[in-house]
């Protein structure tokens, strides 16, 4: 029988264990300290979001680092699936009393529209590569921000009521409910996200794009990545693998959509929350923390999340020390002079450690 151990471990389970254990530790450490008065109400504030925008950057680390898509339109995925699971919590929110129960019909209802919209996006532009999937993909979430923009909805005792940019026109009464009130978004959202709900979506999460990157699935996915052609010819559908890794990556933003929705009383499709500046925001974490790694992803979401506020003190410098940061995370991670020193680095690490086992 095999001796099991960690040195005979697969490099990608190895990996997996210490993306889940970093989550964990640093969860149970950051409870340790919050319970204990050590971290600000400022950075406590950034905990929801940096889970938030980790759900976003592993699923466009799906599309982008395992598919070879380049997207730009997560951010209206995220939209679609913070407006949807937000009216579905308004419309629910005198009748189910429960916050979980409550949540996770919202989370349910986020996910499964992202996807819908994911789907029914993916047939037409998955056809296109490159820089054309990109600009379309971008296209798609401003489309999808203006017109929540124009859209009101109401409800009241006669029942629903719809308007497309003027609600003047709307027959409603004084004390109805605006569960989409126009540019003004959905008002007075329950606080239901937690950090600890934010941890638990990121594992299933992880556990989610590991499973399918790991299976048939995930090794015709990249094999589409890497050729095309040459996926085709040995029988590959294409364009059910490219919809299907297409999909979940939408729903996994869409999971992150609701999470960053009920952490807010109120949201609005501004260019801020859902715009061309967080979809590049959230390419950023991807690129960064290296494409194909779902731990890099989340370790680059967290540093440019805190690293704003954390240096908020410097004024005028803070910008300026980011934008450091930023190069130089980039050259640690894909220049070819860094790539080599930690290859060497690694190497000189395993050859003083046999030495020492020897000894």
């Amino acid at each position: 029988m095999a001796k099991f151990s960690w040195k005979t471990m697969k490099k990608q389970t190895r990996d997996e264990i210490i993306t889940f254990s970093m989550v964990v530790v640093v969860y149970v450490v950051l409870q340790l300290l919050i319970s204990g008065g050590a971290i600000s109400s400022l950075i406590q504030g950034l905990l929801v979001p940096i889970c938030t925008y980790s759900l976003v950057a592993i699923g466009l680390n799906l599309c982008v680092g395992y598919l070879g898509e380049l997207s730009i339109g997560h951010a209206g995925f995220m939209c679609v699936g913070a407006f949807s699971g937000a009216f579905m919590t308004k419309l629910l929110e005198d009748t189910i009393t429960n916050e979980v129960l409550l949540f996770v019909i919202a989370l349910a209802v986020g996910i499964l529209v992202a996807a819908v919209f994911g789907f029914l996006i993916a047939i037409p532009v998955l056809r296109l590569r490159g820089d054309y999937l990109a600009i379309v993909t971008l296209a798609f979430g401003e489309i999808i921000k203006n017109i929540i923009n124009v859209l009101f909805v109401a409800k009241d005792s006669n029942g629903f009521h719809f308007a497309i940019s003027d609600a003047n026109n709307m027959d409603v009464e004084e004390d109805c409910v605006w569960l989409i009130n126009g540019a003004k978004g959905i008002s007075r959202i329950p606080h239901l996200s937690s950090f600890t709900i934010g941890v638990i979506l990121v594992i299933l999460a992880l556990i989610v794009v590991y499973n399918l990157v790991n299976s048939r699935t995930g090794r015709a996915v990249m094999a589409i990545r890497d050729n095309r052609i040459a996926a085709e010819a040995v029988g590959i559908n294409v364009t059910k693998f490219k919809l299907l890794a297409f999909t979940i990556s939408a729903a996994i933003a869409g999971a992150g959509g609701v999470l960053y929705a009920h952490n807010l009383s109120t949201v609005t499709a501004t260019p801020t929350n859902f715009g061309y500046n967080m979809s590049i925001m959230i390419l950023v974490f991807v690129v960064l923390g290296g494409m194909g790694s779902f731990r890099g992803s989340i370790i680059a979401a967290a540093i440019l999340t805190l690293l704003p506020e954390v240096l908020r003190g410097l004024y005028d410098y803070r910008m300026l020390i980011y934008s450091i940061v930023l190069i130089a995370m980039m050259l640690f991670n894909w220049s070819p002079k860094a790539i080599e020193w930690r290859q060497k680095l690694v190497a000189k690490f395993k050859k003083e450690k046999k030495t020492k086992e020897v000894a």
